[in-house]
């Protein structure tokens, strides 16, 4: 171990104060739920309180978490969910396998701990539950329809109309009736599957078509060029669909580019196609405004 003090030693002191690190979030997150959940968060946390144990003992050396981690994993936890949290800073990690695959054949032990890492805690981690996931595909549900009916139904009306405050009501009154409409068609299909919660999954679906509706009408409500107000509000879908499929991503597992690339292109094609409606329509009626 005479390399421990130079290359090997900082590799292990990074290990530490990731261990030591993680040890408190899932100590934290730990200690603010009360259900079945609690224990696999104990479970994780005492892993990695080992796993930092195993290098101290090659470092002879005593690491301080990151207050910055512990602080910034527990508020993502409370606001967007205790998997959201714990998956985003599994995802981290995956930097560190590099440095792993540098140590292991060193430290015997590092194999072990990769091998825990990436088998032990992910199973543990697939066994959280949180109801607030249950109703995340409602949620979903209502932000895509919103998205792709909305943009396309603004995008049309700009064109045919071309005034700012009648975009936005015609754009109010639709999207808000779709909403009502929306949720009492998840409604319907919820009870009718037997879902003890489908009223709860209709609210769902209903607020997150409202909020939708209203960050796409508001730049039609404080602008007054209807051309840049739509630019705007083509921005402001890709920034839902960015968050929203960044967040579903992390949570499921999936991969983030083909999934976004795919709802923008949507979003943006049933926009550009109203937007040719639109203007199609007003030539045809012979509309004047």
């Amino acid at each position: 171990m005479s390399d421990l003090d130079s290359k090997n030693r900082k590799i292990l002191l990074s290990f530490q104060k990731n261990e030591i690190t993680e040890y408190h979030v899932y100590l934290s997150l730990a200690k603010s739920v009360k259900d079945k959940n609690k224990e696999v968060l104990q479970h994780i946390a005492n892993d990695e309180l080992r796993h930092y144990d195993i290098w101290k003992n090659y470092t002879k050396t005593e690491i301080k978490p990151s207050k910055w981690l512990i602080f910034k994993y527990t508020i993502l936890a409370r606001i967007l969910g205790l998997t959201f949290a714990i998956k985003l800073m599994e995802k981290g990690e995956k930097g560190a396998q590099a440095s792993y695959n540098d140590v292991e054949n060193i430290f015997p032990e590092a194999k072990q701990i990769m091998t825990e890492e990436h088998e032990h805690e992910r199973e543990l981690i697939d066994m959280i539950k949180e109801k607030k996931l249950d109703y995340m595909g409602s949620i979903v549900l209502g932000l895509n329809d919103a998205l792709v009916e909305l943009t396309g139904a603004l995008a049309g009306l700009s064109f045919a109309l071309q005034n700012n405050r009648l975009v936005a009501l015609a754009g109010l009154i639709t999207g808000i009736s779709a909403s009502f409409s929306m949720a009492a068609s998840e409604y319907l299909s919820k009870k009718h599957e037997g879902d003890k919660n489908a009223f709860k999954a209709s609210v769902y679906t209903g607020i997150a078509y409202v909020f939708t509706v209203l960050f796409l009408v508001f730049p039609f409500l404080i602008m007054t060029d209807y051309r840049w107000s739509l630019g705007w509000t083509l921005i402001n879908a890709i920034i839902v669909i960015f968050v929203f499929t960044y967040y579903n991503a992390i949570v499921k597992s999936e991969k983030f580019r083909p999934i976004f690339l795919e709802m923008a292109t949507i979003s943006l094609s049933v926009a550009f196609i109203s937007f040719l409606f639109g203007i199609g329509l007003k030539m045809w009626l012979g509309v004047e405004i």
